[in-house]
């Protein structure tokens, strides 16, 4: 492993020894520390992308942007690739490769490193998070993967990738989405916002019947929020008025006390339940929450 390092350089292993994780800086690294004669031109055709993109589209105008670009003044940065048992696969550069193809260039620039299966994962990843504009979906797959991968918690996530951590919670929580309303979300159908809104809501059903009605009746935001609302309120039931209310207080205080401490809260019968996973998870609520256990 240690004469792998070397030969990638500071690259990779400075890449994740970093507080704070950037990319850029890790492929200007990579770019900086290569001789000039080691940059060979390849052949586009020979290029696959690499297996674990998390990218499934690609916005056609600021690819065509880029393709002119690269026809006025070649492409001035190198991709990054590794060799494979037919041509070569991508590491990084997807969108300079699918640009310069459709500039109708036959070659590309390109450095050829050895990363293993799981690096180049970790990579194309990072890049896509850090550097593209993904769709909400993919970049909530893209979070989820490195958490398991990585083996860190949300927090961790959220202070090496400069996120907030009710970001990171809202992002993930976006999966437990339908498919058919993920799939609005990912055509950019409905808007963050309220996929959101939708993501907080366990009843499948309810979630695709309330995306129809976010399309029908060009609900905004604030309009589906305060739908979901009345939607949990018991129905026309004038005894419980008071205890309605107050729901609808508790409500307000759930969803600021989850994206305070990025756990979902419970609130009722006069008890807050605030869940968590393992130890770890529950030191790291306390710590918000301001409070310290001192040892012996």
């Amino acid at each position: 492993m240690e004469t792998k390092r070397k030969v990638m350089g500071r690259g990779l292993e400075q890449l994740f020894s970093n507080e704070v994780i950037n990319f850029d800086a890790f492929e200007r690294d990579i770019v900086n520390n290569t001789k000039v004669n080691d940059i060979v031109e390849i052949p586009l055709q020979e290029i696959r992308s690499n297996p674990y993109q998390p990218r499934k589209s690609f916005n056609e105008a600021s690819l065509q942007e880029l393709a002119e670009s690269i026809k006025e003044y070649g492409v001035v940065q190198p991709i990054i690739v590794k060799k494979s048992i037919k041509g070569y696969e991508l590491i990084a550069g997807e969108r300079r490769k699918k640009a310069s193809e459709m500039a109708g260039l036959e070659v590309i620039p390109a450095i050829i490193k050895d990363f293993d299966d799981q690096e180049m994962m970790e990579i194309a990843l990072i890049e896509n998070i850090q550097r593209e504009d993904l769709n909400p979906i993919d970049e909530a797959l893209a979070y989820q993967n490195i958490i398991e991968l990585s083996h860190l918690t949300q927090d961790e996530f959220a202070k090496r990738f400069g996120k907030s951590r009710s970001h990171v919670t809202n992002m993930l929580g976006l999966l437990k989405l339908p498919n058919a309303t993920k799939q609005l979300v990912e055509s950019g159908t409905i808007s963050m916002g309220h996929a959101r809104a939708l993501s907080k809501i366990s009843d499948e059903v309810l979630v695709n019947q309330l995306s129809d009605r976010v399309l029908n009746e060009s609900l905004s935001v604030r309009d589906l929020e305060h739908l979901i609302a009345v939607e949990n309120l018991p129905k026309k039931n004038k005894v419980l008025r008071k205890e309605s209310e107050q729901n609808i207080h508790y409500l307000i205080y759930e969803k600021v006390m989850r994206e305070k401490i990025g756990t979902k809260v419970k609130i009722k019968e006069h008890k807050i339940e605030i869940p968590f996973d393992r130890e770890k998870d529950l030191e790291r609520i306390l710590e918000i929450l301001g409070i310290e256990i001192s040892g012996d």
